[in-house]
């Protein structure tokens, strides 16, 4: 048990502390304002102020976690044993660096809260980040803070024994479109011969008809793999699929559709499922409630897993509506247009909503890489691609994190653009499960 001072204990406080030794080094704390009770204390004990006591661990405190509502913030970054950090303090301390307001700035997702242009799908841009600006966005800096820590606990206290957590590695499946031809309704499927007529697609005119036909597998429906994948490594690998109507962003396969059901439901038999709510549920509660409420009736179970379609995260809003509905999870956290750790953290946390100041029992599982972001957006080869994936790994690794990969049923057709693709999930597997 790790016993904290503070002269005001504040919902910021208590949700930073138990977020960097709770959820990260795996240590309980507990919190006091009483100066006799901390000095009694025999166990490890820190001081969050702007004076020590005599040789405690001491974090001298800037003002942020004793704040409410949101201000605008200069950011000066500094350096603390080779890695960036700011809220530099100048006077003497454990650390040279607010170090728990830095972790609440970044995991609260504050500057998200500030004004700032949006791109094209109205979504907060990864360019206007301090992670991009200051190029620590492929770092899970907060859990590189906490393991530095982790040293002093360990010199300050060296006969104590700090409990080790595990690196996790989830696989998620984003399932905008279960299949390219089949399931499509009459006018869906007379429009695709027509494009593929008038673009001479001649060789996709016959794989359509033999696919429709029932002679070849849909180049989408790759779940059959995706589930004995899961088996042959034992890597948790969560399914989110979209139940919406058909909109221009939309295109999935009706969920009225007896096929996608029983597709639906076969995968929820072998595999964890969520839901993939559709573009416009962003900022739209009753639509997202009917969305979740119709993937419920499929699969006969409570719908407690989501990620936004697009990546459409409007803070605090999207994640007001999700806590409204009684969602858990959330996978939405990160970035379509770079990969990285859109809160700094490769741990999952508990979404803090700055417009309440309290902490929602809303789990935030941050994504660190997505096939479309390496493929669509950044136009990696594929063995960069592969690089890329794997560097982010050891990057998790490092620290003992969850590894989190957003990946899509189609990129494992291996056809059109997701040409060899199949190979870069496999071989990401077998790179990073013991048993490989």
């Amino acid at each position: 048990m790790l016993l904290v001072y503070s002269n005001k204990i504040t919902p910021r406080l208590t949700y930073t502390f138990k977020h960097f030794f709770t959820r990260i080094l795996k240590i309980q704390v507990d919190f006091t304002s009483k100066v006799e009770d901390f000095i009694a204390h025999e166990g490890y004990k820190l001081s969050y102020g702007k004076q020590p006591f005599g040789n405690e661990i001491f974090i001298r405190s800037t003002d942020l976690l004793f704040e409410q509502g949101i201000n605008d913030i200069e950011i000066k970054m500094g350096e603390w044993d080779g890695v960036q950090c700011f809220f530099q303090t100048r006077q003497e301390a454990s650390v040279p660096f607010d170090i728990f307001a830095a972790t609440f700035y970044l995991v609260s997702r504050y500057e998200e809260y500030l004004p700032h242009l949006r791109d094209e799908h109205e979504r907060y841009p990864a360019e206007d980040s301090l992670a991009f600006k200051h190029q620590f966005l492929h770092k899970p800096l907060i859990d590189i803070w906490a393991y530095k820590f982790k040293q002093i606990l360990k010199e300050k206290y060296p006969s104590s024994i700090l409990k080790q957590r595990e690196f996790k590695f989830i696989s998620t499946i984003d399932v905008d479109i279960a299949y390219c031809f089949k399931h499509k309704g009459l006018v869906r499927t007379v429009a695709g011969y027509f494009k593929d007529l008038s673009k001479l697609r001649l060789f996709d005119l016959w794989y359509r008809s033999l696919v429709i036909l029932g002679f070849k597998q849909d180049p989408f429906d790759t779940f059959d793999d995706l589930i004995s994948l899961q088996k042959q490594y034992n890597i948790r690998t969560i399914f989110f699929f979209s139940v919406g109507g058909y909109t221009t962003f939309d295109k999935n396969t009706s969920s009225r559709n007896a096929s996608y059901q029983s597709l639906i439901k076969s995968v929820a038999d072998y595999a964890e499922v969520g839901l993939h709510p559709s573009y416009f549920t962003s900022k739209d509660e009753s639509k997202l409630q009917k969305e979740k409420l119709r993937l419920e009736s499929i699969v006969n179970r409570p719908i407690e897993k989501s990620r936004q379609h697009y990546l459409r995260l409007d803070l605090p809003e999207t994640y007001q509506n999700l806590v409204n509905l009684e969602v858990k999870e959330d996978y939405t956290m990160g970035y379509a247009s770079h990969f990285g750790f859109r809160a700094s953290t490769c741990t999952p946390f508990y979404f803090y909503d700055l417009e309440f100041e309290i902490q929602t029992p809303l789990k935030v599982f941050p994504f660190a890489v997505m096939d479309g972001t390496l493929k669509d957006y950044l136009n990696l080869p594929n063995k960069k691609s592969f690089e890329v994936i794997i560097d982010l790994a050891n990057q998790v690794k490092k620290v003992d994190g969850t590894f989190i990969t957003l990946f899509h049923n189609e990129t494992l057709g291996n056809r059109y653009r997701w040409r060899r693709w199949r190979k870069i999930y496999i071989d990401m597997f077998k790179k990073l499960t013991p048993s490989a």
